[in-house]
């Protein structure tokens, strides 16, 4: 019998992914079997259904680093994600991975991103549970909230590559393997997402005039370059050219110069621009937003019912799913434009005719 497209190039994957990549007929399956697309391969399968998600289009409107930026140029969660799929891509293309299964992460890693940025994350740790974050949210996400309750049935190695993406303020390349993705495709999504917000959010913090030039630490300038093109260019050439095989496997790494000032970097923008007044005022403006939303649909089933209709979401109700747990969702799922009228809608007084 004649082989299906998709079968034809999971066999020419043989010949350009290197030994230590993920080969798509290799997956280790999806959480509920289907029958395979005769036109793309699995991974493919999972970066459409991503592309196509209410979660993926709703981060258009969802904070980066500034809230509701009114200035065109400013990233969104939707462009830092974009930014990282080509980070991330560009990097596998020159290792020799799977390009497909590391945009599917890569495009999939921050669906579970709460309104407001960190600000929001932070506000649902404190109402909901300790144990929200946003790299758990996501999985989640595709998991049993997009496609109404009915989740994406996404393969195995894209879920572990969303759940595994983040590293807080943790190391770059950590040295505990439990913290890694099972493949190097994710492992190269979390390294690509730190190189995107490195550069992008410190171009919109010198754009908005939290920062300037000057204060940057002269081993980032020196070392990483002083542009957005440089410090990109830079980061990625260094990964590429630093990692190294070992036996049968590929060992990420990259040189003490370039990790220290990535590293020195990361330090700066946390100290000068993530937790600077400026923008610490707007988020603590934010988590009131959603603390008192989510007490009031606490309160108000009904009409969390409604507003779980409008957004699609109404296969949240039920699931074995406590009432906390259904507004968490629908909380995070928000956009910030969304909450803001919302709020505006359920707490400010209308005026009579």
């Amino acid at each position: 019998m004649k082989p299906t497209l998709r079968e034809t190039y999971e066999q020419r994957e043989t010949n350009f992914i290197a030994p230590y990549g993920c080969l798509s007929r290799n997956s280790r399956g999806r959480q509920t079997e289907e029958r395979g697309c005769p036109i793309r391969t699995a991974f493919q399968v999972d970066r459409d259904r991503i592309l196509y998600s209410n979660a993926f289009r709703r981060l258009k409107h969802k904070t980066q680093v500034f809230l509701s930026p009114l200035g065109d140029e400013y990233r969104t969660r939707l462009t830092h994600t974009l930014e990282v799929a080509q980070i991330a891509r560009t990097i596998a293309r020159a290792m020799h991975l799977n390009e497909d299964l590391t945009e599917a992460i890569a495009l999939g890693h921050d669906l579970g991103h709460t309104p407001f940025g960190h600000g929001g994350e932070t506000a649902l740790k404190e109402i909901y549970s300790r144990k929200f974050t946003h790299q758990r949210q996501s999985l989640r996400v595709v998991d049993e909230i997009e496609n109404n309750g009915q989740g994406l049935n996404l393969t195995y190695e894209v879920r572990d590559g969303i759940l595994k993406h983040s590293k807080g303020y943790g190391k770059i390349i950590p040295d505990d393997p439990t913290k890694l993705a099972c493949t190097l495709e994710g492992q190269v999504v979390r390294i690509a997402d730190i190189m995107a917000y490195l550069n992008h959010d410190l171009d919109d913090a010198l754009r908005s005039g939290v920062i300037s030039l000057e204060q940057l630490p002269e081993q980032c300038l020196r070392v990483l370059g002083t542009t957005h093109s440089q410090r990109a260019t830079t980061m990625i050439r260094d990964l590429v050219y630093t990692s190294r095989i070992e036996g049968d496997r590929l060992i990420l790494d990259m040189s003490p110069e370039v990790f220290g000032a990535m590293t020195s970097l990361r330090a700066f923008l946390f100290e000068n621009v993530y937790r600077s007044p400026r923008v610490h005022e707007e988020f603590v403006k934010a988590k009131k937003i959603l603390s008192e939303l989510y007490q009031y649909f606490m309160e108000n089933e009904e009409q969390l019912k409604k507003q779980l209709i409008k957004m699609e979401m109404a296969g949240c109700l039920g699931n074995g799913n406590s009432q906390a747990r259904t507004v968490c969702d629908f909380i995070a799922s928000m956009t910030d434009r969304y909450a803001l009228e919302l709020y505006a809608k359920t707490f400010f007084p209308r005026p009579t005719v």
